[in-house]
């Protein structure tokens, strides 16, 4: 399962995101839940790098697990920047709708963080 958890800043502003795992809803090259959420994912973090001037901190874990981790260290974030992480929001709920929350899950952070 992916497990996708949004982060908030000390300002209660959605300031990035965690993922985790893997779908498992087909085999490999073949897992279209795995496909829409990492199209997604991708996109968001290359248009807050291109369309906003937000600085940010990114990372990829291929060894644990395919962990992706996104913060934004501005405060406050920018509009642009805060639409475009309500879209994924919007984006991978739609998926957990349609395919379940066997294959992803998405929680929003009760801690605020500090990036």
């Amino acid at each position: 399962m992916i497990r996708v958890t949004f982060i908030k800043n000390s300002a209660d502003e959605l300031c990035g995101f965690r993922m985790k795992g893997h779908a498992e809803f087909a085999k490999a090259g073949e897992d279209i839940v795995c496909a829409g959420v990492s199209a997604l994912v991708i996109n968001t973090i290359n248009s807050i790098e291109a369309f906003t001037q937000d600085s940010f901190s990114d990372d990829v874990q291929e060894a644990e697990k395919d962990v992706v981790f996104f913060a934004i260290s501005s405060v406050p974030v920018s509009h642009e920047a805060r639409l475009l992480l309500e879209s994924l929001k919007l984006g991978l709920s739609g998926i957990e709708k349609d395919y379940g929350k066997k294959f992803i899950q998405i929680d929003i952070s009760d801690e605020k963080q500090e990036v």
